[in-house]
């Protein structure tokens, strides 16, 4: 039963850093995700039971997600609504995105761990499908090139990131701890 009851806050808390995020980017409230995000982080490290693995996967997703949106931003194929600090890059409230996003793939989203093509498809499909939404519904984001064309490059890059995802947590855990020097 708690197992059960930790994915489902897993999802919805996940569900809730997203909402605030892109509605309160929308609203001009940048700061709304980033609270949200916070409190998400601190909930799942305290109760989640595996604080190692989600701070690891943290490290890694923050900057593939910075990077990734941040090419986005750069190229002017998205425009990001509150684009705080930089205009040409992901915006913070994408950074509160990529945080949640993060402490979901070793919960409810861990399904896909050992799957890379699902987790391809999984990315393929609800990667553009999240943009998308967040530019019809909340106006928290923006096309700078025809809507096909972008939904055609987020697909690819979703679709190559989640599974990425997984492969670099797999390699650092491969590599086990780093020791200090002697």
């Amino acid at each position: 039963m708690k197992g059960k009851l930790l994915l489902a806050g897993n999802v919805v808390g996940f569900q809730c850093v997203w909402l605030a995020s892109i509605a309160g980017a929308g609203k001009g409230l940048a700061w709304a995700g980033p609270v949200a995000a916070v409190l998400f982080v601190a909930a799942m490290l305290a109760l989640g039971g595996k604080a190692r693995q989600d701070l690891r996967m943290l490290a890694i997703a923050l900057p593939v997600g910075f990077l990734l949106d941040g090419a986005f931003a750069a190229s002017g194929w998205l425009l990001y609504a509150q684009p705080v600090p930089w205009v040409s890059a992901a915006p913070v409230w994408i950074w509160s995105l990529w945080a949640g996003f993060a402490l979901t793939l070793n919960h409810s989203m861990d399904f896909l761990r050992a799957r890379p093509w699902a987790s391809a498809v999984f990315g393929l499909v609800g990667g553009p499908l999240a943009y998308w939404t967040a530019a019809s519904a909340f106006d928290a984001v923006s096309f700078g090139v025809p809507v096909a064309w972008a939904m055609a490059a987020l697909a690819v890059g979703w679709a190559v990131v989640l599974p990425l995802l997984y492969g670099l947590d797999r390699r650092m855990v491969a590599q086990g701890p780093r020791k200090a020097p002697a």
